[in-house]
């Protein structure tokens, strides 16, 4: 979910902006060292899965779109600062807060 994290880290944020050479160079980290879950036809197939089961639409897409990664991927859990964004999906995947 590489997209996610590039979009998060490089929008106006109330803590600030991180420097773009910083973020492409994390991301080139990322891709060295982990196995990138990438977003696919599997991955489509989940979310749209998820959209027949749950009431989600507009932003919340993105949100959905994680969970079906995890699910495409047999990723069992997230870790996450917005747990409330994932509440909804707590039957099927496991929510931890990183607080």
């Amino acid at each position: 979910m590489i997209r996610e994290y590039l979009t998060t880290l490089t929008r106006p944020q109330a803590f600030g902006t991180v420097p773009k050479q910083t973020i492409l160079i994390q991301v080139k980290q990322f891709l060295e060292q982990f196995n990138v879950a990438d977003d696919n036809l599997a991955v489509t197939e989940k979310l749209l899965n998820l959209m027949t089961r749950y009431q989600i639409g507009g932003k919340k897409i993105h949100d959905a779109n994680i969970v079906a990664t995890m699910l495409a991927y047999g990723i069992p859990a997230i870790l996450t600062h917005n747990t409330k964004d994932f509440e909804r999906f707590g039957d099927i995947v496991i929510v931890e807060s990183i607080d």
